[in-house]
């Protein structure tokens, strides 16, 4: 199972917020907006902050996405 965080760069397109505004609303380093545009691990920490900033749940930023073949029976 990945994560995407497609829905995140939507929301921001959506309320007009750039991912450096995000980043100092947010009080995250960059590397975590790059990993983020990777769907890469990102910690429950930096997910916490960034559904703060944003004022929204969890669903409304990520998605997990189940890879083909790896689905549990």
């Amino acid at each position: 199972m990945s994560v995407s965080y497609h829905k995140l760069f939507h929301l921001l397109i959506d309320r007009g917020i750039t991912t450096i505004d995000l980043q100092k609303q947010a009080g995250f380093s960059g590397n975590i907006i790059t990993r983020m545009k990777r769907n890469q691990y990102v910690s429950l920490e930096s997910i916490e902050k960034i559904c703060h900033a944003l004022q929204c749940g969890v669903d409304d930023i990520l998605e997990f996405i189940v890879e083909e073949g790896k689905a549990k029976k």
